[in-house]
């Protein structure tokens, strides 16, 4: 894949912190994205708006506008979220791209009017399998990504009712709604693009007493879920070239 012609500038909304475990091993979720795009081409100014960091007057100064996953859940909308939400809206109908990842995907979804919950299906964790839909295949989002592709995943909230007018690019049996066009310049996805799986490992590891206990009340034999989850655990090429799809095509 090409280079960046020229340095662009990306806002970075962050939107909570990883658990003590996972930012000692892999670090937190901001650098998962620096790590994963790189430097080279890019310049990241990041925002902990989780932390009600002040929002830009507006976001003409950056090529494009990304928001971090979250152990928030947009069911329990907090100040921060609408102010943040309000934002992307207004950025993007500016024209700036905007691309919200997990629960990023999910703010932007409940702002354009469609619905979260928690996930009847349960949660997801670990690399799975999502495949795109025929508007998926033909969306920049996705270009050189197969059919069927490996990404990593940990989310419990899913959109449950797609916003009016959205489009759904991706999706799997655990969640339908796994990749939203929102507009020609706003994208979500549910799973994690920059997320290795070394990220995913630690956040088994650090969630690994509710993820049995999860497994045992749905029938699963004790001891079983965290090993099976991690020895599941396979790299996502997909992710990487998401991203840079995303700052190169839409930018």
């Amino acid at each position: 894949m090409r280079q960046p012609s020229r340095v662009k500038n990306v806002l970075l909304l962050k939107a909570g912190d990883a658990a003590e475990h996972v930012r000692r091993s892999v670090g937190d979720y901001e650098q998962w994205f620096l790590r994963t795009i790189g430097l080279s081409g890019y310049r990241f100014d990041i925002l902990p708006v989780h932390r009600d960091a002040p929002l830009p007057p507006d976001a003409s100064g950056y090529d494009a506008v990304l928001m971090t996953g979250s152990p928030l859940s947009v069911t329990q909308l907090a100040p921060w979220m609408t102010r943040a939400a309000d934002f992307m809206l207004t950025a993007a109908e500016r024209g700036r791209p905007v691309l919200g990842v997990c629960f990023g995907h999910q703010l932007l979804a409940r702002a354009y009017g469609g619905h979260v919950a928690r996930n009847p299906e349960g949660r997801e964790t670990g690399t799975v399998t999502v495949s795109l839909t025929d508007a998926g295949r033909a969306d920049a989002l996705f270009d050189g990504v197969p059919e069927h592709f490996e990404a990593q995943a940990t989310h419990e909230d899913v959109v449950i009712q797609v916003p009016e007018g959205a489009r759904v690019l991706a999706g799997n049996r655990n969640t339908a709604a796994q990749a939203l066009a929102f507009r020609a310049n706003v994208r979500g996805v549910q799973f994690h693009p920059e997320a290795p799986p070394e990220a995913l490992r630690a956040v088994i590891e650090a969630r690994c007493e509710g993820l049995e206990a999860e497994a045992v009340s749905r029938g699963e034999r004790p001891g079983q879920c965290v090993p099976r989850l991690l020895s599941g655990l396979r790299p996502t090429p997909a992710g990487p070239r998401i991203l840079l799809n995303f700052l190169e095509r839409f930018t």
